[in-house]
């Protein structure tokens, strides 16, 4: 029974978004059919060049091939909006500022401006449609309002989209909700999607938000934006993970780390922000313990497992991974996971065990 409540739960609480995103949509003169386009979902691991050369070759084919021009992106919607903005100009000004105000996340990083200056210079046509809750609300979703005003128009629907979206961004960031950020997720896009009346689409997003089999992340019964949409538009999806495509990375260093008295060579691959999607978290660093397997391998695990998307290098089975979280406060937890071949909402996992 607690399986069928669940699965009920999540079908209302979906038709609930719908609705609200129907009425917003008759309320701003959208469209508000469902659109019947096609659906392309990639999910990526964050500010990856090999990614990013991915997207940018796949974006580029569906751009020329197909003929397709709206880019749907893990941004907020004022942030998207000054990138269209952005494309129109020829320097690269509001660019800048934007990268500016992502300082501190995962984007941050000289490839993801590469990525962007590349779809302007060989996708030039490309609109882009930010569909996250309001990061950045305090900078750059300031910045958009002031902008609007400077241009008379606070009487607009971008104007009411700015301040609803946040809106969404303080509502995440006061109490660290998951489940109400993918909600959002969910209903700004199809607010997004709907009103482009029939056109195909490609969508760029973490790869926790496209498995259509997967739950919100730190939550067993609110599913994920994928599932959902796919509960909405069925076939008209379609979602691949190409996130693991930039795990294939050398160690960055070699260190002798000590666990249950016993030291070992362990093989450190870097360290990975956390603080846009989980503010209590600043971030966390991973090490492969080498030759440990035997000596965990009977331990009891926890039940917390760690996808393998997750980490920033490939996992092996049989191998044993260290994975530090740094908090918000400055203290440090320390998880050991074990990696058996197991599988969890469709994902390939390591999971915690208990370390004495």
């Amino acid at each position: 029974m607690k399986g069928k409540r669940s699965a009920v739960f999540a079908v209302l609480i979906l038709m609930i978004l719908l609705t609200a995103c129907t009425k917003e949509s008759v309320d701003a003169g959208i469209a508000v059919e469902k659109s019947s386009g096609q659906i392309y979902l990639y999910g990526e691991m964050h500010g990856n060049k090999l990614i990013y050369e991915k997207e940018l070759e796949l974006w580029k084919d569906y751009y020329d091939r197909l003929g397709m021009r709206h880019l749907f992106v893990e941004m907020p919607y004022y942030t998207a909006e000054f990138l269209n903005l952005w494309m129109k100009t020829e320097d690269d000004t509001i660019l800048s500022e934007v990268y500016r105000d992502w300082e501190g996340t995962a984007v941050h990083t000289e490839d993801t401006i590469d990525f962007y200056k590349s779809i302007k210079e060989q996708c030039p046509e490309t609109i882009f449609h930010g569909t996250d809750v309001g990061h950045q609300y305090f900078s750059t979703g300031e910045r958009y309002l002031a902008y609007l005003r400077e241009n008379g128009m606070e009487e607009s629907e971008q104007y009411i989209l700015v301040e609803e979206n946040m809106k969404q961004g303080k509502e995440f960031y006061s109490n660290a909700d998951d489940v109400y950020r993918e909600n959002a997720l969910v209903s700004n896009f199809i607010r997004e999607f709907d009103a482009l009346n029939g056109a195909d689409i490609m969508g760029i997003y973490g790869a926790d938000h496209t498995n259509i089999e997967k739950m919100v992340y730190n939550t067993s019964n609110e599913p994920s934006m994928a599932k959902q949409l796919h509960e909405y538009y069925g076939k008209n999806l379609y979602t691949e993970d190409i996130s693991l495509l930039a795990l294939d990375i050398e160690p960055l260093a070699y260190e002798g780390i000590i666990v249950n008295e016993k030291e070992y060579q362990a093989a450190y691959f870097g360290k990975q922000d956390l603080s846009a999607i989980l503010p209590q978290y600043q971030y966390r660093e991973f090490w492969l313990l080498e030759n440990a397997y035997e000596d965990f391998k009977d331990c009891t695990k926890t039940g917390n497992v760690l996808p393998y998307n997750n980490y920033l290098m490939k996992i092996e089975v049989g191998q044993i991974y260290l994975v530090q979280y740094t908090l918000a406060d400055g203290s440090a937890q320390k998880e050991i996971h074990r990696a058996d071949g197991n599988m969890w909402q469709g994902l390939e996992i390591t999971e915690e065990i208990v370390v004495e």
